[in-house]
């Protein structure tokens, strides 16, 4: 199915009372509008994404091979057409629409949209609201039934062939898509959204709630005929780690910080070592697996301060290496991570290079 995801991001955020856009400030550790990004390239649902922003430069490189940029128009009707007329040049048969303002958004509600847009024109996912509604007209208050209020959200579905047409003969401001099909009496049809499907209006929205903080602490033997894993990258050594599974003890230390912090219990009680299916398996595995249960949960890692204790080798050589491997892994920014590496002056195990030990330190957020 040739199917396009355009993500509207040219707004000007006059509410959100920053010098920066709001698509453009870090949340989770990543612009807002990347959350977009990556969760549909993630999905693999859609031939063509197509992203409208007034400012390219913000626009990481990784992103300019994967996905179509174009310039924004001055409202967001504009720039809807704009995205709309492009991606009926991609012979685009359905077309979803959403602002780059809601990051939360997940891909079971994208899969609903694309099965609905099998028998209907356009899709658009609500919420009821949990406030009483007044509305205002002519200088009369109406009180609205709470259950036949609908609060919209994106992405909103459609089948592109009347949608464009819709929006190529509009002449006034609309809010979204539906307003369109609404204006013109044609049907909808809506489904349930998701409640943390929010839209990023004010500064506000974005504070988190809390933080909390986890200690990670691991050591391992050195002996002949093992490799040498330390976050994650292979350390070129005489001595491996001694353990259950290839024996990282930076990634082992790092696991037991983020699950300390999210009040997850620790490394042994989820990946025990009596347990044959961790025989020898990547601790980058295990990690990713911890990231991927605490992202569900709305927590994410605000930063590690890391401390490797060994005699030799020398981590100086793989510091980089080895923060670039931990920014993928924990999905944080490089200068968020903070390696130092420690000697025991020759003294004990240690020192005597028959072990290795890692302490680790992380914040944690949650934005629930």
């Amino acid at each position: 199915m040739n199917n396009c995801f355009i993500i509207l991001a040219a707004g000007q955020s006059k509410r959100f009372k920053s010098n920066t856009p709001k698509q453009y400030i870090s949340y989770k550790n990543k612009p807002i509008l990347e959350h977009s990004i990556d969760r549909i390239l993630e999905s693999k649902l859609f031939k063509h994404i197509i992203l409208v922003t007034n400012n390219k430069s913000h626009v990481k490189n990784k992103y300019l091979s994967k996905i179509k940029i174009l310039k924004g128009g001055n409202e967001r009707s504009d720039s809807s057409l704009i995205a709309l007329k492009f991606a009926k040049k991609l012979k685009s048969k359905n077309v979803l629409i959403h602002d780059a303002a809601r990051p939360n958004f997940t891909l079971n509600l994208i899969k609903k949209i694309l099965s609905s847009l099998k028998k209907n024109n356009a899709v658009v996912p609500y919420i009821n609201s949990n406030d009483s509604i007044k509305y205002n007209y002519k200088n009369f208050t109406y009180n609205l039934e709470r259950k036949k209020a609908y609060l919209t959200q994106t992405p909103q579905g459609f089948k592109i062939k009347k949608l464009i047409k819709f929006a190529i003969a509009n002449k006034d401001k609309v809010q979204d898509e539906a307003s369109l099909f609404i204006k013109n009496n044609s049907k909808i049809k809506f489904i349930k959204g998701e409640i943390n499907n929010n839209k990023i209006t004010y500064l506000n929205d974005i504070k988190c709630i809390y933080s909390s903080y986890g200690l990670g602490f691991d050591v391992h033997r050195l002996v002949p005929g093992r490799d040498l894993y330390l976050g994650g990258v292979k350390i070129k050594s005489n001595l491996g780690t001694l353990g259950h599974s290839d024996g990282d003890p930076l990634l082992h230390a790092i696991t037991d910080a983020i699950l300390g912090a999210c009040r997850k219990g620790d490394i042994g009680q989820k990946f025990s070592d009596n347990n044959k299916k961790f025989k020898n398996i990547r601790s980058t595995i295990l990690l990713r697996k911890v990231i991927n249960e605490i992202k569900e949960k709305n927590f994410f890692v605000n930063n590690l301060d890391i401390n490797i204790i060994t005699q030799t080798p020398k981590i100086s050589t793989y510091k980089k290496k080895i923060i670039k491997s931990i920014s993928d892994i924990c999905e944080i920014p490089l200068n968020r991570i903070n390696i130092k590496g420690k000697t025991t002056e020759k003294l004990g195990l240690i020192g005597k290079e028959k072990a290795i030990a890692c302490e680790v330190i992380t914040s944690v957020s949650n934005n629930d």
